[in-house]
């Protein structure tokens, strides 16, 4: 009989761990993904904005434009994006205190927040550079050649043909990097921001419950992903309709 009741109360104490209300660290564990999902969400749309303004650089500014963002592309995707945030996070705060200080100003204190968005934003950009950069290539020069025909500005030209036409064949990659971006949130836990695998590092060693919360971890993440996934695959029909599906191509 004792032995029939180790499994049940196993099952207990990992839901009383797991509580969203102390003594549980369920609670830290979710405040840990908001965290993530709110650096993810600004990010990808910083990266977003660098990109876009990336590719356009890259296929219609000059020369001097072009090659800024080749070596910005080529260096931000060859070197570990650990290294990158340790010397944005650690360099560039130090950087800009100094540039502050050089002009007579107090330093300032840049939250984690900021600072992450600001890092994995940079980072996401490159890649978005070459994601948006390839869409728009996929786009039948003929409706840009016909837009410059009707004497549209760059600005006018890109809202009303390029960013739609380039939309469906910027998704699957724009895709990947917002998983990417929710993942390497993760990252910024060697600076000590307080995301989802910081919280569950601690809760894994204040309890010595390593496997019950790093696979809690693991499930949240893997709910990001699949609901996500849904998200990104009505938007890809929304952004298809009117062309030929695969199957009638």
């Amino acid at each position: 009989m004792a032995d029939a009741s180790i499994f049940p109360a196993a099952i207990s104490g990992m839901f009383e761990l797991l509580s969203p209300v102390p003594p549980g660290w369920g609670g830290n564990l979710l405040r840990g993904l908001a965290n993530s999902l709110q650096i993810a969400f600004g990010a990808f749309g910083l990266g977003l904005l660098i990109g876009t303004l990336g590719a356009y650089g890259k296929l219609y500014g000059g020369p001097v434009i072009r090659d800024i963002l080749a070596i910005y592309t080529t260096i931000v995707r060859a070197v570990p994006e650990l290294v990158l945030i340790l010397l944005l996070y650690y360099a560039g705060t130090d950087l800009i205190n100094r540039v502050l200080e050089a002009m007579g100003y107090a330093p300032v204190n840049i939250s984690g927040l900021v600072a992450g968005i600001v890092v994995l934003g940079f980072v996401q950009g490159a890649y978005g550079t070459e994601v948006l950069r390839g869409a728009i290539k996929a786009i039948p020069q003929g409706e840009i050649e016909a837009a410059r025909a009707y004497g549209m500005s760059p600005g006018v030209m890109m809202r009303r043909i390029i960013l739609p036409a380039m939309l469906p064949h910027a998704l699957p990659g724009l895709a990947n990097l917002w998983l990417i971006a929710t993942k390497d949130t993760a990252l910024l836990a060697v600076v000590g921001f307080s995301e989802l695998t910081l919280e569950t590092r601690q809760a894994a060693g204040a309890t010595k419950a390593y496997f019950l919360f790093y696979m809690a971890a693991g499930v949240l993440y893997l709910l990001v992903t699949l609901s996500s996934n849904a998200i990104i695959g009505r938007v890809e029909i929304w952004a298809r309709r009117g062309m030929p599906s695969i199957r009638e191509a």
